[in-house]
């Protein structure tokens, strides 16, 4: 009996519902809402002390941390096999699983929060907030509410562009990230492509097509519809697409695209 502590926008929790999509798993939804804090209720927390989606509960193993529960799911569920066969096809889909943790997570965080996330977030919402993580946070909030102007964005949006170039490069050797194989190296990048479809940065791939040609590819599988395009928050959608448009001739302007 499988169970997945998850939310339906987070990046993470998209990665880990592709993965179990893809192997053709049947499992226990449990949606948290964020927002309100069901991560950090007291029978979440022994299950996840971070107090971060997802979590998969796997009989009585408890595994934490996108990254290793889709090597987990892979693992106890070997068909169809998400990593290459060779150890150097299984390297070079760590690298790829591994640099969305190094910088990618965050900038994605940074981006979507700036442009369009913060405009959800009522004070009281706010003040919850700060009661949970502290006054650091207030600041950090304040930051975020000047948009385009927070003074991180500039670094996170080009972290995400440099994204897009690693990618288009590593498909001029083959359809998918490590070369033939589909693998956790595309199901982990899909949601972060997602969210700059969202946000209508699809421009970015003007001077990559061959990444836009592999996000139309995962699009098209069924397991990326059942558990990404199916679940996407429609309170969410129309916010990223209105504020994103609005945002992106400055950041056409910063990447050198205008």
């Amino acid at each position: 009996m499988l169970t997945l502590y998850h939310n339906d926008m987070s990046v993470c929790a998209q990665k880990v519902r592709l993965a179990l999509a893809e192997k053709g798993l049947t499992y226990t939804a449990r949606h948290l809402n964020l927002r309100a804090g069901d991560q950090r209720e007291p029978d979440y927390l022994k299950l996840n002390p971070k107090g971060v989606v997802p979590t998969l509960v796997d009989d009585k193993t408890v595994v934490t941390e996108s990254v290793v529960i889709n090597e987990y799911i892979d693992d106890a569920f070997p068909e169809p096999p998400l990593k290459p066969a060779d150890p150097a096809g299984r390297a070079r889909m760590r690298w790829w699983t591994k640099h969305i943790d190094d910088g990618i997570f965050a900038a994605t965080g940074t981006v979507s929060m700036s442009i369009a996330f913060h405009h959800q977030y009522t004070p009281e919402v706010v003040e919850q907030l700060v009661a949970l993580r502290g006054p650091v946070y207030r600041q950090r909030f304040e930051q975020l509410k000047k948009g385009v102007d927070n003074p991180a964005f500039p670094e996170a949006i080009k972290r995400l562009y440099k994204m897009v170039a690693d990618m288009d490069e590593a498909l001029a050797r083959g359809p998918w990230l490590t070369g033939v194989d589909y693998t956790l190296a595309d199901i982990a990048h899909a949601p972060y492509v997602t969210r700059l479809d969202h946000l209508k940065f699809m421009a970015l791939m003007d001077k990559h097509p061959r990444v836009a040609d592999w996000y139309e590819r995962m699009r098209a599988r069924p397991a990326y519809q059942s558990a990404l395009a199916a679940q996407f928050n429609p309170k969410y959608l129309p916010l990223m697409e209105e504020k994103g448009r609005e945002a992106w001739p400055r950041v056409a302007s910063l990447l050198g695209l205008g």
